[in-house]
């Protein structure tokens, strides 16, 4: 199949994320992919920007990844997990455990982060149903949040300014509150906390737990809140017995600086969902931590058992690349090297600030984003971005970076000045 073929063939048959049948967005088609760089059909070379969706963290075509799939693939790629185990899962779990808030205790294994999400919210009404608490079906959340596509993970995604609010009559309807207002580095101030506070304190007995991004806010809005809000809400869930469920899809494995956003604030959730990352993007996999109480809760109450079991459930492939992945994630050297790639952006992309049409530059880990005041036209300036040799894809007004933590400092400052002298040119045709 000759390029222009698979191209058109793309076009005309295989829907997109986010994008119409009838006018797709130009994708461009890949033909292989190592360390940090996605090398083109046609022969051009990207510095990938986006660690596909936040996922390779380790980079495209890890050796060690690469190896430790292989060797688990010569004795099994998979076995159900209804009656069976294998050493793959128990030692990613074992890892898990040892890097997790150390409350948590119980692992349950699924296929992504949108599943997590709905695990996570399953496990929290159990529990209450568990407790004699029925009532307690509700979650609350914050707005400009964002947990994944699949039902319930949309319920609890902003109603107004997320991208399900097509659905929005037809989901259950949650409890949002404002999202915090002071950013990560700010002076604090206690009645940032005021509406949460007073909604859980008068919805205790509907809510059966708390959801949010620690720290980042992601999809939803790429913003940096303050750790004294992360804690006050832990705080606040403990007085109104409300369970708190840290989202780290998008956070975990050291993308913040911290191996999880919620040490940023010290606090522990009762329950954790992780992804994205902890296969190094190799396979679609993702995992809920649950505290001791909740599993046990749940396990003597009226069914016995926590009533999910996804047919890839600890698929022995994923597990052998999570193992793999974690391994490099607790290395010497490895946090550190994120607050260098925090130093590079922060430098790099200080100077967009004076760019017409930019309303924030904001950096944190390996995250760097600039917000614009107007939404962008993401296929006009993705094909900027590709002409120059990078692959950014903003989305809505951000344009951002979440580079693999493996990129060389000159391919870093390769990204953050494209993405500058783009934003530039756009400024000025406008």
């Amino acid at each position: 199949m000759t390029l222009n073929e698979l191209l058109e063939f793309d076009r005309e048959h295989i829907w997109h994320p986010y994008t119409s049948a009838l006018k797709p967005l130009k994708a461009y088609a890949v033909e292989s992919a190592n360390g940090a760089r996605i090398k083109l059909l046609d022969g051009r070379e990207l510095i990938d920007g986006m660690s596909s969706w936040w996922a390779v963290v380790h980079g495209y075509n890890n050796p060690e990844i690469n190896a430790a799939i292989s060797a688990q693939l010569k004795k099994m790629s998979h076995v159900m997990f209804g009656g069976l185990t294998h050493e793959p899962a128990v030692i990613l779990a074992e890892k898990l455990l040892k890097i997790a808030p150390q409350n948590l205790k119980h692992v349950f294994f699924c296929d992504s982060g949108s599943v997590a999400v709905e695990v996570a919210m399953k496990m929290a009404l159990q529990y209450w149903n568990s407790k004699g608490r029925a009532s307690k079906t509700k979650f609350a959340t914050i707005r400009l949040g964002y947990h994944g596509d699949t039902w319930n993970a949309m319920s609890v995604c902003d109603p107004i300014t997320g991208m399900h609010k097509i659905f929005s009559g037809a989901l259950t309807a949650q409890i949002f509150t404002h999202s915090p207002k002071i950013p990560f580095g700010g002076v604090w101030d206690d009645s940032d906390l005021a509406e949460l506070r007073d909604t859980l304190r008068k919805r205790r007995d509907e809510i059966a737990a708390l959801i949010l991004e620690p720290i980042v806010q992601g999809a939803g809005a790429m913003r940096f809140y303050h750790p004294e809000f992360l804690k006050g809400a832990r705080k606040i869930c403990d007085e109104c017995g409300i369970l708190l469920i840290c989202d780290e899809i998008a956070t975990g494995f050291g993308r913040t600086g911290k191996m999880f956003a919620c040490e940023h604030a010290g606090i522990a959730p009762d329950i954790m969902c992780v992804g994205k990352a902890i296969t190094g993007g190799y396979l679609s996999f993702a995992a809920v931590l649950a505290s001791r109480d909740v599993a046990i809760s749940i396990s003597e109450g009226e069914a016995g058992v926590f009533m999910h079991g996804p047919t890839f459930m600890a698929n022995p492939l994923a597990c052998a690349a999570a193992n793999a992945s974690l391994d490099i994630c607790v290395r010497d050297g490895y946090l550190k090297r994120v607050l260098q790639i925090e130093k590079i952006l922060k430098a790099e992309l200080e100077s967009a600030r004076e760019i017409g049409g930019v309303e924030d530059v904001r950096v944190l880990g390996a995250i760097g984003v600039v917000e614009m005041r107007e939404s962008v036209d993401v296929e006009k300036i993705q094909e900027m971005f590709v002409g120059r040799g990078v692959w950014i894809r903003p989305f809505g007004r951000l344009v951002y970076l979440m580079p693999p933590i493996v990129i060389s400092d000159e391919d870093l400052r390769k990204l953050s000045s494209v993405l500058v002298s783009v934003l530039k040119e756009i400024s000025k045709n406008v």
